[in-house]
């Protein structure tokens, strides 16, 4: 019996011509290699998809999408199958899918129980099949196997397409009725060209029965044992939900501290970060992967030498918490010190606030070089009712800076200039960022007031709810948005989206709640920069790269502003407006915008209010830039044709748009471009951005001390609000020319 008694050969070669059409690629080979290598009819796309794969190169990067069309006949095949109708028409019907799903429990209720069979039926005519064919292979991979809706037992039903719209109806599900229908294709439309994603959880779990669709979490924890285990159940329930964590632990006793006055009582922080980080191991994600905590700490509290050692891999391992990131924050004053090789004094918080009666994490310096911060810290100094201790600045900079190249972490936290920046700061400080570093919005602990039982033997806890901060994403899609010139259409209704995220979200911490409704806060964001640089010949290692990127993120601020602007108008501005830097149009004076159009933004945000406290945030989108086969964040690409390695997958992947003419600037990759120009462009992006920027160091293993040193220094000096990872890596790539400088 030959091969071509198991194998239609016919149908194997209109497989690869319908998934070739018109990518100018020569498949003779793969036919002839798919006729030898396939000898009966299992999984015949699969193994098809994964010929395609093995012709990726930089001088073929088009196989990607050969691939990624024989992947999708295979899901409209099985999704035919499970929704019982004909997969030649590729999208069967959206309503029998929507109450299919609902009836098993997928969906959330509301798709029913708001839009009407005719409506759902008119959704269904605008879905565009052919956008599908938009998706590299492991775009469509990653959205096929992590986000789209199947059943219980993972059989396929929602198509790629089905998944913007559902996205699009459940977010605008609460808008009028008169103009609901036209906001829910404006989102597909967003959504299935890939001018934008959303945040994960928004991309999983929206119109679906469970899951809360923010990104990251902020909690404040008090110097009290009920603050520590409250926070610790808190995280614990928004870890299970898929929410990334950062803490604030600047307020606990440091180690030897007094403990009801009896002096030495105290263990210090580290007990309760190896608390967290055991709750990051025990309370997973649904079994898909561990929960993610990022713990931060002052510099100057007592515990940071112990703190910076905490993800090391040698010494005392009851010492260590290595499924934990760290983070520090850090006062100019402490810069300042390191950079003229002065002394740096380290207190415990509980002290300082029993014998100077105030905590040195309320304040900040209003200008570079003075201010409240400074001030106290100096009392701190003088004080001879004190213990302290005298360590040199550099000595503490230096620990850091080990414990970055060893673990990728501490991410670094500059909290004079997030909170002179702050939009808020009439009405509460911000002492750190989230998981990512991208998210600077008010916080405060919650503080328990009391305990009592009522008549039915219910025991009751009364707590004041602090600000728990909520991160609420979406990106734009620089590499296709910003060519197509869609940005004006786009964030119109992106900021909506974002905005009705807040009113539509299941929250598991009441506080998140309150904090979400109190700020209604959101974070539009970039990803595909090196894309939209490749695309335009601009060349990273260049003054027009700062410019640019300079122009571009005044026009999206711009947007982003006017747009939440229209929305107050609309349905109101959030309700910490009044007194926020947004109402005395001091925002505006302080970034220096004075042209006609924004003077005239000015005075309708000091007229109409905006709808949201906090606005901008650039998060690291690496896996939702996957899925839109663009460029993560505003990084540099690690290589122009690498293998994308997942624990499930392993995908040869090329930069996006790679040809002759966009090859010159893709070659200058993440760990060879001069680190010193990535910091100029994300200065420039960071005046317009009010929030903050993951933004990651890439330096080689080697890497001198001072050149590193430097590269803080710098990114300090020009006024960048946070730092993400110190990524290093092995001695064996190219040498960096601005490391041997």
């Amino acid at each position: 019996m030959t091969t071509l008694d198991l194998v239609d050969k016919q149908a194997i070669f209109s497989i690869i011509d319908k998934a070739s059409k018109g990518l100018n690629i020569d498949t003779e080979a793969v036919k002839q290699k798919a006729l030898k290598g396939i000898t009966d009819q299992n999984n015949v796309y699969e193994r098809l998809s994964k010929l395609a794969l093995e012709n990726i190169d930089e001088s073929d990067p088009n196989w990607t999408y050969v691939a990624s069309r024989i992947y999708l006949q295979d899901l409209y095949n099985k999704a035919a199958k499970n929704r019982n109708y004909k997969s030649s028409i590729q999208y069967g019907s959206f309503y029998h899918l929507i109450r299919t799903l609902t009836e098993k429990g997928v969906y959330a209720s509301s798709l029913l129980a708001k839009y009407s069979k005719g409506e759902i039926d008119y959704f269904e005519q605008q879905i565009e099949p052919n956008r599908d064919l938009l998706f590299t292979y492991l775009g469509l991979y990653s959205l096929a196997t992590r986000y789209l809706a199947t059943d219980f037992e993972k059989n396929t039903y929602e198509l790629p397409q089905e998944r913007w719209m559902v996205i699009a109806m459940y977010l605008m599900q609460d808008e009028p009725l008169i103009k609901r229908n036209e906001l829910v294709i404006e989102a597909y439309w967003a959504l299935s060209n890939l001018y934008m994603t959303v945040a994960t959880p928004t991309l999983t779990n929206a119109g679906k029965s469970h899951g809360q669709l923010s990104s990251c979490f902020i909690d404040t924890v008090d110097d009290s044992l009920q603050s520590i285990y409250d926070s610790n159940t808190d995280i614990a329930n928004l870890s299970k939900n898929g929410g990334g964590i950062g803490v604030y632990m600047g307020k606990i006793r440091s180690r030897g501290s007094s403990i009801k006055g009896y002096k030495g009582m105290s263990s210090g922080v580290v007990p309760w970060i190896k608390q967290l980080n055991n709750t990051a191991v025990n309370v997973d994600q649904l079994g898909t992967r561990k929960g993610a905590i990022a713990i931060y700490l002052d510099v100057w509290h007592k515990d940071i030498e112990a703190f910076l050692d905490l993800k090391l891999n040698n010494g005392d391992d009851r010492l260590r918490a290595h499924d934990i990131f760290t983070g520090v924050c850090l006062p100019d004053y402490f810069m300042e010190q390191v950079d003229k090789r002065g002394d740096w004094y380290l207190f415990d918080p509980h002290e300082v606030q029993e014998v100077m009666g105030y905590s040195l994490e309320e304040f900040y310096d209003e200008e570079k070089g003075n201010g409240s911060w400074r001030k106290r810290y100096e009392e701190c100094i003088q004080s001879d009712k004190l213990t302290k201790k005298r360590v040199p600045a550099i000595e503490i900079m230096k620990r850091v800076m080990k414990a970055q190249l060893e673990s990728g972490t501490p991410f670094m936290f500059y909290r004079d200039e997030v909170n002179r920046q702050n939009n808020n700061e009439h009405n509460g400080m911000i002492y750190c960022s989230n998981l990512c570093t991208e998210i600077t919005q008010n916080q405060s602990p919650t503080k328990f007031i009391e305990e009592y039982v009522e008549q039915d033997n219910t025991i009751v806890k009364k707590y004041k709810a602090g600000d728990y901060v909520v991160c609420n994403l979406s990106s734009i899609n620089l590499g296709k948005a910003v060519p197509d010139e869609v940005l004006d259409r786009l964030i119109k209704i992106q900021v909506r989206m974002l905005d009705n995220v807040i009113d539509i979200n299941t929250l598991p911490i009441k506080q998140t709640k309150l904090t979400n409704q109190k700020y209604r806060a959101i974070g539009l964001g970039t990803f595909g920069w090196h894309h939209l640089l490749a695309l335009k010949k601009i060349k990273w290692e260049s003054d027009e790269a700062v410019r640019y990127a300079d122009e571009l993120y005044e026009k999206i601020a711009y947007l982003t502003i006017k747009n939440s602007m229209e929305l107050s108008k609309e349905k109101g501005s959030y309700p910490c407006f009044t007194g926020s830097k947004w109402h005395t149009g001091t925002y505006f004076t302080d970034k220096g915008y004075t042209d006609e159009k924004w003077l005239t933004l000015k005075n309708d945000v000091m007229k109409y209010g905006v709808r949201n406290g906090y606005l901008m945030a650039v998060a690291p989108n690496s896996s939702t830039s996957m899925i839109a086969g663009s460029t993560a964040s505003i990084d540099p690409i690690f290589k122009t044709f690498y293998n994308e390695e997942k624990k499930d997958f392993k995908i040869p992947t090329t930069a996006p748009d790679l040809n002759h003419e966009t090859y010159d600037v893709y070659r200058r990759s993440a760990y060879i471009v001069d680190q010193r120009w990535s910091v100029k462009q994300n200065a420039a992006r960071q005046k317009h951005i009010d929030q903050s920027i993951s933004f990651n160091f890439y330096v080689p293993n080697t890497i001198k001390a001072s050149v590193l040193l430097d590269l803080h220094l710098q990114a300090w000096h020009q006024g960048l609000k946070t730092t993400y990872y110190v990524r290093s890596t092995a001695s064996d790539i190219e040498e960096c020319e601005w490391c041997e400088s």
